[in-house]
């Protein structure tokens, strides 16, 4: 169980992020821009008036599906060409589709021999990797490769990735997005969710304090949340070891029996009791609803809301006004930082990792 009180002890919380873990997840904002002025300089705008046959995502281990994801639900409700996600470039890629891509490995092979094929194919390849290995190798020559130029651990470039995906689909005319509002926003949130803040007035302290005791349901009203919970269930399993449920709440209303659960748990007369006097038995899920699109009349919503009363609410529109990738990023900020104070609570976060070596 975490330690509830290191939370809002910022010279404790300082000393046990040995590893600087909240700074690193503060530095989303500076991604953003170092990315953007990446792409000018690696010439990204040589894709601008293509009109690609199909966009393909390349879901590589880490924070590539859940970027991918994100991207595709952004695009969906209007892009006029397909839109492929999958683990490996499919056998009909041509000169006429677009390959986006991110991984943290440089020696990931599979992505590797991707990358070559795209190439050979005459497909556009936008790539974020290591500046060196067998992926970067791949792409020498052929791919617009944005390379890192922040410093952070492996796991923490969510803000570079999303947004060499963002410029690479506003620079195909597919989606409208403001770069420099995007890194302001995510700047001002990791200013709210500073460690020096206490926990009733730093959002990602306050929603790490409600996924400490329960095992949360996070349930999307609409597919760009539902895309944005999934990236908060893997930095959940990276950072404390949590699980929980992801959905859209379409799809957990499905789920007969946990979503009785979870309306028995928000409905009952003591919202607050104790998990510790439960008598033994399992504490119940926590369901928190997960809104970026406001949909007037929407019928999940409505139902969620009549059916889940004591459920979270967390719609980022209401705090505040920007564009849906934003928004989209800010939450998926707050949800990284949850999910490290809980982490440094629990002496879950840091330590190593697939691409980092282990340590005494």
């Amino acid at each position: 169980m975490p330690d509830d009180s290191l939370l809002d002890d910022a010279v404790r919380l300082a000393e046990v992020d040995t590893d600087g873990l909240l700074r690193a997840a503060a530095l989303a904002g500076a991604q953003v821009r170092a990315t953007a002025e990446a792409a000018v300089e690696a010439r990204l705008d040589r894709l601008e008036g293509l009109k690609p046959r199909a966009i393909v995502l390349l879901t590589r281990p880490g924070l590539g599906p859940a970027v991918c994801h994100l991207l595709s639900a952004l695009l969906a409700p209007s892009c006029p060409v397909p839109l492929v996600v999958a683990d490996m470039v499919p056998s009909w890629i041509g000169p006429l589709d677009v390959v986006i891509s991110h991984t943290d490995d440089a020696g990931d092979v599979v992505l590797a021999e991707s990358i070559a094929r795209a190439g050979r194919f005459g497909a556009g390849v936008v790539l974020t990797a290591p500046e060196e290995g067998p992926v970067a190798a791949a792409g020498a020559g052929m791919a617009v490769h944005l390379a890192p130029r922040l410093s952070v651990p492996p796991g923490f470039g969510f803000a570079k990735a999303f947004t060499t995906g963002l410029l690479t689909l506003r620079t195909l005319g597919l989606l409208e997005v403001d770069t420099d509002t995007l890194a302001d926003e995510l700047d001002n949130e990791a200013e709210r969710d500073h460690m020096q803040h206490e926990s009733f007035v730093n959002p990602a302290k306050s929603l790490a304090l409600r996924l400490a005791d329960r095992t949360p349901l996070l349930w999307g009203l609409d597919y760009v949340a539902s895309a944005v919970g999934r990236h908060a269930a893997q930095l959940l399993a990276t950072h404390t070891g949590a699980v929980c449920d992801v959905a859209s709440y379409a799809q957990a209303m499905s789920r007969t029996a946990l979503h009785r659960s979870a309306v028995a748990a928000t409905s009952g007369h003591d919202l607050f009791a104790d998990p510790d006097d439960l008598g033994g038995a399992p504490a119940p899920p926590r369901a928190l609803l997960l809104a970026i699109r406001s949909k007037p009349g929407d019928p999940d919503r409505a139902h969620a809301a009549a059916t889940l009363p004591g459920a979270d609410l967390i719609a980022i529109a209401e705090e505040i006004t920007a564009d849906e990738p934003t928004l989209a990023a800010v939450l998926a900020l707050r949800f990284e930082l949850a999910a490290l104070y809980l982490g440094l609570a629990a002496g879950t976060a840091g330590g190593s990792g697939r691409y980092a070596p282990a340590t005494a």
